[in-house]
């Protein structure tokens, strides 16, 4: 069977001297591998030719079959790296935590340690009639977070 390690190996290399970075590899039963890269700018479909053609050039089809897929992080496809969370600062996320609470907000920072986000509230003042929408910063571990995604919004 073909490894994960050495196919995340070969994309590592390939990808050093490029803004491209990789997001995952997956390889699923028939020696499907799946290979995920992102770009702070967006991933062109040359990206994805040029560097299925050097992990297929690297690997011995004779040795062990296999297919290879090569594709850029969806727009609506889950953050898995840092970095994507680095890319959408300022934009509108949708997150999951893993108590099952969902919430909507703008990311405003991540770091290795986790990521901060605005979001807005509803809170009623003492002594007023109506609700105000107020913004509230908060705090997350990537422990604490099941998901987080870029939020499309048609307006």
């Amino acid at each position: 069977m073909i490894e994960k390690d050495v196919i995340s190996q070969l994309v590592e290399e390939k990808l050093a001297s490029s803004d491209n970075y990789l997001v995952d590899v997956v390889i699923k039963p028939g020696n499907l591998i799946i290979i995920e890269i992102d770009n702070d700018e967006g991933v062109c479909i040359d990206d994805c030719v040029e560097l299925s053609r050097y992990v297929e050039g690297h690997l011995d089809r004779d040795a062990e079959d296999f297919e290879l897929e090569v594709g850029s992080a969806g727009i609506t496809s889950p953050f898995k790296v840092l970095r994507q969370y680095v890319k959408n600062i300022g934009n509108e996320v949708e997150m999951l935590l893993k108590n099952g609470t969902k919430l909507a907000g703008v990311l405003k920072s991540a770091d290795e340690n986790g990521v901060v986000v605005t979001v807005e509230k509803q809170v009623k003042p003492e002594g007023a009639k109506r609700k105000v929408a107020v913004q509230e910063d908060q705090s997350y571990t990537f422990d604490e977070i099941k998901y987080t995604k870029y939020l499309i919004r048609f307006k």
